[in-house]
């Protein structure tokens, strides 16, 4: 959601994947009666951002933060650029391979912020990811 004053506004957030598609992320889920997301190991996956804006924004950032059991396991930072008023915008950041093992299946917190130029947070939000393994699933590498 966007920050209060900010001439930001989130529309849409969604994980595209290789295996299933786009998986759209509830707007202020997250919370622990929301149903995570699953995604099966070793899936590769990038998120979509849509927004609009009221105002210009120079050196608009995605901030990414995977977190299990309370720990930071992943942080990224994507420059997305500088973006003039109206929209909306969409937005495919890079994709990324999620871990492959056992070990890595499980239930992960992530949290992503977007912030201007000068870092501050125009919005936020955070989402349930379930990581599931997959019989047959490539052996991670040793």
């Amino acid at each position: 959601m966007g920050a209060s004053g900010s001439g930001f506004r989130l529309l849409d957030v969604s994980l595209h994947t290789d295996g299933r598609g786009r998986l759209r992320v509830a707007l202020g889920g997250g919370s622990a009666d929301t149903a995570p997301l699953l995604l099966s190991e070793g899936s590769v996956v990038s998120v979509g951002l849509t927004f609009r804006l009221e105002r210009e924004v120079d050196g608009l950032a995605f901030e990414a933060e995977r977190a299990r059991d309370g720990l930071v396991l992943a942080a990224t930072r994507t420059l997305l650029g500088g973006f003039r008023r109206g929209g909306p915008y969409e937005v495919r950041l890079p994709p990324e391979r999620m871990p492959v093992g056992r070990t890595h299946c499980g239930l992960y917190r992530v949290t992503g912020r977007l912030t201007d130029g000068r870092g501050h947070e125009l919005a936020r939000e955070s989402h349930r990811v379930r990581l599931v393994h997959l019989e047959g699933a490539p052996v991670a590498p040793a």
